[in-house]
């Protein structure tokens, strides 16, 4: 298959995050024969029962690997094509990608290359679970290149996430009489709108740091005062996470409860000559590989944009180049540890 086939064949395969498993199945299956081939080996990476990553080997030193994720986001989108893009779920976020890698790893082999190794996770789009497995069973990679949707442009950084709930509780009381209660949802209302008002960092090269408030509900009915209520709030981090938490706390002092659910810090990483580069405000696995497959790099076809909406595509053009860049990278990354 060449790169369109394959992306087609793997958006085909449903794997909203938690139901990867028939996606990783076809990856093995795919890749067995290719390990087997140029004398490298193959595993199932044990994340949770019906849950694995997939880690390919070509060579006995592992100086560079390929990553990306192989679960989605919900809704599926079936796949559809035109002359100038592939559509569907996972056509950028991540389906194309990973058909990128494997052809870029199918070039060096026949090439004679070795010495790197491809690394396909689940669970990114939620907890980063494979990311984290694998941090934990390192295989001695001393580079790692990350995929998600950049428009073939190497991100020189990108910005964190800082997540809380935000709970307020109160009494309930008939509504005629709202003296006799206590509003959680007035309190919680208040709480976010001075969340909102709280100046954020801004850095140099990913500009400032944002807030979103992504849910909200309380409230028993409308003839009742609510006694509770609740909202997800998520930042995007740029930097250093302890003044704003300390302001956050604050805005809720006497009125909300804020449970943190996830910090995943802001990234800078290093250009390498002949690629185009950028910065990108989204997060990705990097943060939980945790340093333990090597020194990152984050690139690939497709734009962040069209990810996670029903017009999910990826022009044909970045899938043939990402292709070219990802040997250029490995190649690059194989030169460098060598000497």
């Amino acid at each position: 298959m060449n790169v369109f086939e394959l992306t087609r064949a793997l958006v085909d395969i449903e794997s909203i995050t938690n139901n990867e498993e028939r996606v990783g199945d076809y990856l093995y299956s795919y890749l067995e024969p290719l390990a087997c081939h140029f004398g490298g080996r193959i595993e199932r990476m044990e994340v949770e029962p019906r849950r694995f990553n997939v880690f390919a080997q070509w060579g006995e030193a592992l100086t560079c690997t390929l990553s990306t994720h192989i679960d989605t986001v919900p809704p599926y989108v079936a796949f559809r094509e035109d002359d100038d893009y592939l559509w569907g779920r996972g056509a950028c976020d991540t389906k194309g990608i990973i058909a990128c890698m494997i052809k870029a790893v199918e070039a060096l082999l026949d090439a004679g290359e070795r010495n790197f190794g491809l690394l396909l996770v689940v669970g990114e789009e939620r907890n980063s679970a494979g990311a984290y497995t694998a941090a934990r069973n390192p295989r001695g990679s001393r580079y790692i290149i990350n995929g998600e949707p950049t428009e073939n442009k190497l991100a020189l950084a990108s910005k964190g996430v800082l997540r809380y709930e935000v709970c307020a509780s109160g009494k309930m009381a008939h509504s005629a009489y709202p003296e006799l209660g206590d509003s959680a949802i007035h309190k919680l209302i208040a709480v976010l709108a001075e969340m909102q008002q709280i100046p954020l960092p801004v850095d140099s090269v990913l500009g400032p740091s944002t807030l979103n408030i992504g849910t909200l509900a309380g409230g028993r009915a409308p003839n009742v005062i609510a006694d509770e209520a609740r909202a997800d709030i998520m930042l995007r981090l740029v930097g250093d996470s302890a003044g704003t938490k300390t302001a956050l706390a604050k805005a809720a002092a006497g009125r909300a409860e804020l449970r943190e659910v996830i910090e995943i810090p802001a990234l800078h990483m290093d250009p390498i000559a002949g690629i185009e580069t950028t910065v990108v405000a989204f997060t990705t696995d990097i943060p939980a590989f945790g340093g333990q497959w090597g020194q990152p790099f984050l690139l690939g076809p497709g734009s962040i944009h069209v990810a996670h909406t029903l017009e999910e595509r990826v022009p044909k053009t970045q899938l043939t180049q990402a292709v070219e860049i990802y040997q250029q990278m490995i190649r690059h990354l194989c030169k460098r540890a060598s000497k």
